[in-house]
């Protein structure tokens, strides 16, 4: 982003916190930036497009903030964690990013919409993977539960601290206390082994992984459909496993990772089969696909 679009993008955000981004107006925009109408749409095709860049810039920022507060420090730190926690209260009250997504969400904005729900799923999923740090592996099939827990304890403890001491409110004090509860909630969760929401069901939802789907996808059906020109007549019954393996990866929600195995070792029972190249091709992409799903 040149220079001059990003102080577009800063004036329309001192606009919104000021106004609101319903009652600023892009001729209001245009004036305070001082551009044209011509360069504001070359910029922007709309005032939403313009208020994702404003998120996107204040992420952006606030992802990089984040992380340095790890440099040199130990992932599982618990007090690193509520740095960056506290870090991003700061960020979205001196952003005003809360109110902003309130005025949103009324709105019958489809993209401003989709937008905020990517950005919250990445939220949750940020949290998860620090959870991750914290609490180890041992805990991970509970920790995308207390994740979104914790985003609601700390979000209401947040709101009505606020509400009840004003401008006495302390941040710090409403997420320390959040995150004490939230390592009980942990430790409670994982003996219990009750689970709600399980991990990668989420994780197929956030953009990248879906990405990642699709790229499988593409390389999957690529190396089966060479796979099957390459058959001999007497080697037409691997078409069958193959179709199986095709349906059970890319059509089942859960796909059954014993059965896609049993498929592959017969496949690899054929000694013609096996010097192939693309079968060495599908049994890594598959070993690989199924790792990252466990």
């Amino acid at each position: 982003m040149n220079d001059r679009k990003q102080n577009v993008v800063k004036k329309a955000h001192q606009l919104f916190i000021d106004k609101g981004f319903q009652a600023t107006s892009i001729q209001e925009i245009i004036d305070y930036s001082g551009i044209s109408k011509g360069t504001f749409y070359n910029y922007f095709s709309s005032k939403s497009e313009l208020l994702i860049a404003i998120f996107k810039t204040v992420h952006e920022k606030l992802e990089k903030d984040r992380n340095d507060l790890l440099i040199g420090q130990d992932p599982a730190d618990i007090e690193i964690f509520i740095k960056q926690i506290e870090l991003q209260m700061k960020t979205n009250k001196n952003n005003k990013l809360i109110v902003l997504i309130e005025e949103v969400m009324v709105l019958n904005d489809v993209e401003l919409k989709e937008f905020i729900k990517q950005a919250q799923l990445r939220w949750v999923h940020w949290l998860y993977q620090r959870f991750l740090d914290i609490f180890g592996e041992s805990k991970k099939a509970y920790l995308l539960d207390c994740a979104v827990m914790f985003m609601g304890i700390l979000q209401h403890n947040l709101k009505y601290n606020e509400i009840a001491h004003k401008s006495n409110c302390s941040i710090h004090r409403v997420i320390r206390y959040s995150v004490d509860r939230l390592v009980k909630i942990v430790e409670e969760v994982s003996e219990a082994g009750d689970q709600l929401i399980e991990p990668k069901a989420l994780e197929r939802r956030l953009p990248n992984c879906q990405k990642t789907a699709q790229v499988f996808q593409q390389k999957l059906n690529q190396i089966v459909s060479e796979m099957k020109k390459g058959l001999d007549h007497d080697q037409s019954k691997y078409i069958e496993l193959l179709d199986f393996i095709q349906e059970e990866l890319l059509d089942s929600k859960n796909p059954r990772k014993f059965l896609i195995e049993s498929a592959l070792f017969s496949l690899k029972s054929d000694q013609a089969l096996i010097e192939k190249k693309h079968l060495q091709k599908l049994d890594q992409l598959i070993t690989e696909y199924l790792n990252t799903e466990t």
